[in-house]
């Protein structure tokens, strides 16, 4: 989009209630979007800050007086202010805010909001188009709703986190927020861009549900497919996208690198096949028949893993560069943020 274009939600407001992660990411794809965000914390010597503002920070940043770059980077472009709304000035004073917004996002537990005279029966009445968005861990009802989490229970929860696993069974702990920022934050933009959607169609404001860990479970789609055509799970490392199928999978290489190899389509699986000089491999390929984790299948994923051990990832990537086969390096965070795919993004 071109810098001089007007932003899809130029003249949106939205009221951000949240904490930590996964709604002030949410606010901020907005925000990014062009709304204006007013971010709101209770009374800092009521520690009702912001927990994010604390996350990560590193003792220059205490010493400063100033919140961590994760706090920094989630508020980046908002409005900060300050309201108790377990007063009747604060709670007053948002319902006036809520008059005027179009949105408001909040992270509570379920009923919180109610109790504080602020839940949807009320901001609905005070502003009949508002579109009020609540993340929890496992939303409004049901036997948890009211349960404590955090992204490593929601991902549990959700069967996804048992397949995150070495074929001898290890869980492997992701660095990276499945349930937070999948299951909260996208979750919550689709859901509140879907609602604006409706009340610019001539619609009601609604009130908008996420669940995290309901969230996550809805994008385990490989792995439900796979439960309702054979009736269970597959077993660590044994299925077509987990390392059961050698065109798929994370190999090591000479110097401890990894090269992240996706050759599903069997096009793919020729070139690299060809690239490393293997052509015999070539039928050997589950569009061809090898069945994802059968004998034959980890045979020969043992093999590539052989051959690509014996090199240095830099031997591997000039090869394979130029064949174009789905297969790159497996790059730390500050060679990815340098590389050029980023370039002008």
């Amino acid at each position: 989009m071109a810098a001089t274009d007007t932003l899809p939600l130029d003249g949106i407001r939205v009221l951000d209630l949240t904490r930590l992660l996964p709604g002030p990411l949410a606010t901020l794809r907005l925000r990014e979007l062009g709304a204006e965000v007013v971010k709101i914390e209770g009374p800092s010597a009521q520690g009702q800050d912001d927990g994010a503002r604390h996350m990560l920070q590193t003792p220059a940043e205490m010493q400063r007086g100033e919140p961590g770059l994760m706090f920094r980077q989630l508020a980046a472009g908002k409005q900060l202010l300050r309201l108790d709304l377990r007063s009747d000035a604060g709670r007053d004073a948002l319902l006036a805010m809520a008059r005027d917004a179009d949105v408001l996002v909040e992270g509570f537990r379920p009923g919180v909001m109610a109790r504080l005279g602020l839940g949807w029966d009320a901001l609905h009445a005070a502003n009949p188009k508002l579109v009020m968005c609540a993340i929890t861990g496992y939303g409004q009802h049901g036997p948890w709703a009211d349960r404590a989490g955090h992204d490593i229970n929601y991902i549990a929860m959700a069967g996804v986190l048992e397949q995150i696993a070495t074929p001898d069974g290890e869980i492997a702990l992701p660095n990276f927020q499945i349930g937070d920022l999948l299951g909260g934050a996208q979750a919550a933009v689709c859901g509140v861009l879907a609602a604006l959607l409706g009340v610019e169609r001539g619609g009601e404001g609604r009130f908008v549900d996420i669940s995290m860990t309901h969230e996550v479970a809805r994008h385990n789609v490989i792995a439900g497919v796979r439960l309702a055509a054979t009736g269970r799970t597959a077993p660590p490392g044994r299925d077509l996208l987990s390392g059961g199928a050698p065109c798929y999978g994370v190999y090591r290489t000479a110097d401890g690198r990894h090269l992240a190899v996706g050759a599903l389509e069997s096009q793919f699986w020729s070139r690299l096949c060809t690239a490393i000089g293997r052509p015999q491999w070539i039928a050997q390929h589950h569009a061809h028949g090898l069945l994802p984790g059968s004998a034959a299948a980890l045979a020969l994923r043992a093999e590539l893993a052989a051959l690509f051990a014996s090199q240095p990832l830099a031997h591997w990537w000039a090869l394979l560069e130029p064949a174009d086969c789905c297969v790159t390096p497996a790059l730390r965070l500050d060679e990815a943020q340098v590389h050029p795919v980023f370039a002008g993004h």
